[in-house]
């Protein structure tokens, strides 16, 4: 069951800056998609109107092959899971899964046999008899996974599900959605601005940018091809280093990179290092030379180590060197290093930050 939006604009003020601007895209059946892209880019609106709560100033949604622009929510056959988690508070987790059930008027034993499914499948079949203010919030989450579930969802739309929640429940639960999606097999959206959560569960990536469609494709993709300027800054931590072209190479700062084939002698260039794409080595005793470049500043975090670099020129670099391999270089702040850059993602022309 696949989603296909076509020249989707919403506007919500008159002669203001569209939220979504001309979106198109594909998500694919059985997979999960995310929407990636900083607060403000219309990620969540994006997925308000595929969901039916928003109704677009144009463009289409087709879910399976039907377009439902102007179907109601209620008849599109979604599920919705926000941050808030949305639990009625007076109700316990059994009421809460058999509410929407409930309301679609189905026999009382067959909603008991789909909450009891629904318990096992987020496995929290011992906490049924619970109100929401006696979970967790990794447990409440799962509660309200459950419930978006429970009625047989063809389309599941997730809206930063785990905004909410500290950085080890998050991780937790990341894996924790991967299985139950292999479990279930439902076509999900997934609104998030974390990278890293979008490259670890997706099958598909959307990145949005100002309300448009920076890039669209494979996890791999977005990370080892950006297609955009945008999308090279924002995917992966990178500095940006500007340059010209020489001898066929792209010379930014006192690096040297390849050049795009199509570069011209001479052309302004601009160049995307993450920071794990650069190796470090310490020259010998006065073999630094004129390229050598300067640490700033270290700071150890977790396996690795955090690295400041200032070339020559004045221009900064950020480097992440695994702790091992970063105690064997046996660095300290104001040493001299030659950096190496094993990729860098380079376009032509300038580049204003």
């Amino acid at each position: 069951m696949s989603v296909v939006v076509e020249h989707l604009t919403k506007q919500f003020t008159q002669g203001g800056t569209p939220a979504v601007s001309d979106v198109s895209f594909h998500a694919p059946s059985g997979a999960i998609t995310t929407l990636l892209g900083p607060s403000g880019a219309g990620k969540s609106t994006l997925l308000r109107l595929i969901a039916g709560l928003e109704l677009p100033d144009s463009g289409r949604v087709s879910i399976a092959g039907v377009d439902c622009t102007h179907v109601p929510v209620q008849q599109r056959g979604i599920g919705v899971v926000f941050q808030s988690y949305a639990l009625f508070k007076h109700m316990t987790v059994r009421q809460n899964l058999a509410f929407g059930l409930e309301t679609r008027k189905l026999p009382k034993r067959e909603i008991e046999a789909r909450v009891d499914e629904m318990l096992q499948l987020v496995q929290l079949e011992e906490l049924g008899g619970r109100y929401p203010g006696q979970l967790s919030g990794g447990q409440r989450q799962r509660v309200a996974f459950a419930r978006a579930l429970a009625i047989r969802p063809q389309l599941l739309l997730l809206d930063e599900p785990f905004g909410a929640l500290d950085s080890r429940v998050r991780v937790e639960l990341r894996e924790w959605l991967q299985s139950l999606h292999e479990r279930t097999g439902v076509t999900t959206l997934l609104v998030t601005h974390d990278q890293e959560e979008a490259l670890e569960i997706s099958q598909h990536v959307v990145v949005l940018s100002d309300g448009r469609v920076a890039q669209a494709g494979p996890p791999e993709d977005i990370y080892d091809r950006p297609a955009t300027p945008f999308v090279a800054s924002f995917v992966g931590g990178t500095s940006v280093l500007r340059g010209r072209v020489h001898s066929g190479r792209a010379e930014v700062g006192t690096l040297v990179v390849e050049a795009p084939q199509s570069a011209q002698e001479g052309e302004a260039v601009h160049a995307f290092i993450r920071p794990h794409d650069v190796k470090l080595v310490k020259p010998a005793q006065g073999q630094e030379g004129p390229t050598a470049s300067r640490v700033e500043r270290l700071k150890p975090v977790g396996g690795y180590v955090k690295v400041l670099l200032k070339l020559p020129t004045g221009e900064s670099v950020s480097v992440e060197v695994p702790r091992a391999e970063f105690d064997n270089l046996g660095v300290v702040e104001g040493d001299s290093v030659h950096a190496d850059v094993r990729m860098a993602k380079v376009f032509l022309g300038d580049y204003s930050i």
